[in-house]
């Protein structure tokens, strides 16, 4: 059931508002700090509120204004869409902290651009997780590209805007190319942008629309979405770790990627319907591509030395998961998949968090030459390893719930190929995380390597990762979390 609530506004409101504040405070780095850290908090206590309803099967709804029929700013709570306003309003708080430690501990320039900036894009996060229709949704997921860009090409310097100018021209030129184009077949074909909201079976399309149509707008829409980053379309998020580190964490866990695979579940979902999916065999295709993405990038991460690189190419095969689950069109694997939106996004933002401390603390970003800094920093590569157990898939770990549930899924639709990819990933995951928590905490360090004087990063960053890792084992121990949600949508 569906009702008015002019509430809705409210998280979109107090982010909207907070880059205002940050600005304002300019010239006083504790009030513009703290200014982040309360928007933050009533960001996330504003969507809790939608929590009770949207448990019982209440979806509300408010639509701002209108620009065509069929056309309109609208917003709305459902279960898939308070799994992302969740996750990416209560990341802010503690990347806020992560931040503070940041920044000040390696005296970054432009701060009160950057907290500007974030800020922008957690605001862009939020209004993607509750848009009430494709057009929403498409204004918010490029508010995020637009102000993610100043982030990336923080440092700048050569390097950096590179790597920004590949990060806007894929994410700019693919939503302009084809996401575009998907939204105005799909409003020619339908009549309207609005999801079909709490119904994950029948979808938006007519009985009698062109059936190649359709098929050509998904393509679209799956092309355009590339924030989800499917491979081809991919490479713009390793070139992006030339951001300081927690804008990786931003990027990889909180609201570039996230608002990526948010968006094609969504469109999957409330757009196309599994009922669509199954007939014109569009879930096999897509779970095809990602399954794929899932096992070559979890190859290419292990033939990295730099961390953050191999985080990287580890976030593109991740991400996939949440695709391949949904693409296989059955509930066990979409539980799975939209699980997996939240249980990486912890899991990630811990690795990311904990890179971002290795560097603080010792200034290395090589692999390599991390042996023995286990002994040093146990806190932050403690926390690392329970990470990197949820990305493997062990339990109690979450990374494990949302494996469970798709391999389930595959299993009960004799998808072998699929149910492949994913015990090839666990594999693979294992090779290339396994090795950084031995070097660490087992290996001595190299002849002349002196760590001595090396000690844990500052408490404000290191208290956010050890947090998100407890956060991360939790969610393994209590997965009804997240998938309660899950479970309002009509076909489960």
């Amino acid at each position: 059931m569906m009702t008015e609530s002019a509430i809705l506004l409210l998280p979109i409101i107090i982010t909207g508002l907070s880059p205002l504040f940050i600005w304002l405070f300019r010239n006083n780095i504790n009030k513009r700090e703290a200014a982040s850290f309360i928007a933050g908090i009533l960001t996330f206590a504003s969507v809790m509120t939608f929590v009770p309803q949207v448990l019982k099967g209440d979806i509300p709804v408010y639509s701002l204004f209108e620009i065509l029929p069929g056309i309109e700013v609208k917003f709305c709570a459902d279960g898939l869409g308070m799994i992302f306003a969740i996750v990416a309003s209560f990341l802010w708080i503690l990347a806020t902290s992560y931040n503070i430690g940041y920044m000040r501990s390696l005296k970054e320039h432009a701060q009160t651009r950057y907290y500007f900036c974030f800020a922008v894009a957690i605001f862009g996060a939020e209004g993607v997780a509750l848009s009430g229709n494709i057009f929403t949704l498409y204004l918010f997921y490029e508010v995020i590209t637009v102000f993610t860009y100043p982030l990336v090409a923080h440092h700048q310097d050569e390097e950096g805007f590179a790597g920004a100018r590949k990060y806007l021209v894929y994410l700019m030129g693919t939503s302009k190319l084809f996401l575009l184009p998907a939204m105005v077949m799909t409003y020619n074909l339908c009549g309207t942008l609005d999801f079909k909201l709490g119904d994950m079976m029948t979808g938006i399309f007519p009985a009698d629309a062109n059936p190649v149509l359709v098929q050509i707008t998904y393509f679209l829409y799956v092309a355009g979405l590339a924030k989800a980053a499917i491979m081809p379309f991919h490479n713009w998020l390793p070139s992006a770790m030339v951001a300081p580190t927690p804008v990786s964490a931003l990027l990889h866990a909180v609201a570039v990627v996230k608002a990526g695979v948010f968006s094609v579940s969504r469109i999957l979902l409330s757009v196309f319907g599994v009922n669509v999916m199954t007939d014109l065999n569009l879930g096999f295709a897509t779970a095809c591509f990602a399954a794929f993405t899932i096992v070559a990038a979890s190859v290419i991460a292990l033939t990295k030395d730099d961390l953050k690189a191999r985080l990287a190419y580890s976030t593109v095969s991740q991400l996939s998961y949440v695709v391949l689950g949904v693409a296989m069109l059955t509930p066990s694997s979409i539980t799975g998949g939209l699980a997996h939106i939240a249980h990486h996004a912890f899991s990630k933002i811990t690795l990311f968090f904990a890179a971002g401390a290795i560097y603080v603390a010792t200034h290395n970003k090589k692999i390599s030459l991390m042996s023995g800094l286990g002994r040093k920093m146990p806190w932050t590569f403690g926390a690392f390893a329970l990470a990197s157990l949820s990305m493997i898939g062990v339990p109690p770990v979450c990374g494990f719930v949302s494996k469970w549930y798709m391999i389930n899924g595959a299993v009960g639709a004799g998808y072998t190929l699929f149910m492949t990819a994913l015990l090839s990933s666990t594999i693979l995951n294992a090779s290339y995380f396994t090795p950084i928590i031995f070097k660490a905490f087992f290996e001595a360090p190299a002849a002349g390597t002196d760590h001595a004087h090396y000690s844990e990063a500052p408490m404000t960053m290191v208290v956010p990762l050890c947090f998100t890792a407890l956060v991360s084992v939790f969610l393994g121990l209590y997965p009804q979390v997240f998938i309660r949600f899950i479970q309002t949508i009509k076909g489960f």
